[in-house]
């Protein structure tokens, strides 16, 4: 595959590392005092502490990428050890070739913990400081480096208004928070935000570990698991809450929680729609079935998950986005394309082509074209 392939492959969910300066640096003046900082934790290594928070970012998992398993710790790591592009624009350029990736869509890493803090004063101050920082790490390149912005979501109205300052800014998407601050995702006071994301084209995401979830049983590894239940939920609460029978041009990502679930957890939605659709709320109304909306709104994007590809034809795979996760502990980097060429076998070549390339580019306006240029060139 590696040798053979002609077109742009795209990774569908990449990440930053937040430089020390990232809030700092770029945050209301009135918060500065508080912003999220990184500090010397001696034999802990370098740490992302947030006021309000009870345990500090350790920085080892969030740029392992390429290392082997047991070198991987979260711990005693420094900040100077972490993979250059993580917050060099120029550097991170060169990881992507080194990967055979053109362009990445980009995900915060510290900010995904933010989702989780329970001021959202507080989060509305740091997301503003990371968009203002995002765009201007992706201006560097902006038709490879393609950032989401983030929203705290504190109301309806102020979550529209962030979504016209992020498209201002040049971003391609937005990471919406696991839990808003007023009601859920289903409740129609959010039908303006739906109305806005559509109107500016604007992809909205639910990544993994941006909802507080209660304590796993088990030993620490089980909780590896568990991460993906809260997209999950989030993904069941918008169908069936009848967000999508309201807005049928809605396009919602499900970032980095797999794929090769999806076609049991739509037979499941279908089964519960059919034998209790009497606990739906009572001014919902569905006129599909449950996997209907999930197939026609719902992107999932996916790493070294064989099962996702081997499954391609028991979903709509036209909604399936390949990434490389770069530069985390989970990461297909730098060995994504030896990866691909086993994973992708059984696929045609015109599903190949959708799942790395022209699916995400649909989904975000990328110009192919101008960015097989750019390979050439580079």
């Amino acid at each position: 595959m590696s040798s053979t392939i002609s077109y742009p492959v795209i990774s569908a969910d990449s990440h930053i590392t937040e430089h020390p300066d990232t809030y700092l640096a770029h945050i209301d003046p009135a918060w500065k005092a508080r912003a999220p900082r990184m500090v010397d934790g001696g034999e802990r290594g370098d740490l992302f502490v947030i006021d309000g928070m009870d345990r500090p970012i350790a920085m080892g998992l969030v740029a392992a990428a390429g290392k082997k398993p047991e070198e991987i710790t979260t711990d005693g790591v420094k900040f100077e050890e972490l993979h250059r592009g993580g917050w060099d624009p120029a550097a991170r350029l060169g990881d992507q070739d080194r990967d055979g990736v053109a362009a990445e869509i980009i995900y915060p890493t510290v900010g995904m913990m933010l989702c989780n803090h329970p001021d959202f004063d507080y989060k509305k101050a740091c997301f503003d400081a990371y968009n203002r920082w995002i765009a201007d790490y992706c201006s560097y390149q902006p038709q490879r480096l393609l950032g989401c912005g983030q929203t705290a979501l504190r109301t309806p109205q102020e979550g529209v208004a962030d979504l016209q300052a992020i498209k201002a800014l040049g971003l391609r998407g937005v990471m919406m928070p696991g839990t808003p601050a007023l009601e859920d995702y289903d409740s129609p006071i959010y039908n303006p935000l739906w109305e806005a994301a559509i109107d500016l084209q604007l992809p909205l995401s639910f990544h993994i570990l941006t909802t507080r979830s209660e304590p796993v049983r088990g030993p620490r590894i089980n909780s590896f698991l568990s991460i993906i239940r809260g997209n999950q939920d989030i993904m069941g609460t918008l169908i069936f809450g009848g967000v999508f029978e309201r807005y049928p041009q809605l396009k919602v990502v499900c970032a980095e929680a797999d794929a090769g679930w999806v076609p049991h957890y739509m037979y499941r939605m279908d089964h519960a729609y059919k034998r209790h659709r009497n606990w739906l709320a009572p001014d919902v109304e569905l006129s599909r079935a449950p996997s209907e909306y999930f197939s026609e709104n719902i992107y999932t994007t996916f790493q070294d998950d064989w099962v996702a590809f081997k499954l391609a034809n028991d979903m709509n795979w036209k909604r399936l986005l390949w990434a490389n996760d770069f530069p985390h502990s989970d990461s297909t980097w730098p060995w994504s394309r030896d990866m691909l060429q086993q994973q992708t076998r059984q696929l045609s070549s015109e599903q190949t082509e959708a799942i790395l390339s022209t699916n995400v580019a649909d989904l975000y306006q990328i110009d192919l074209n101008s960015l097989g240029q750019l390979e050439k060139t580079a």
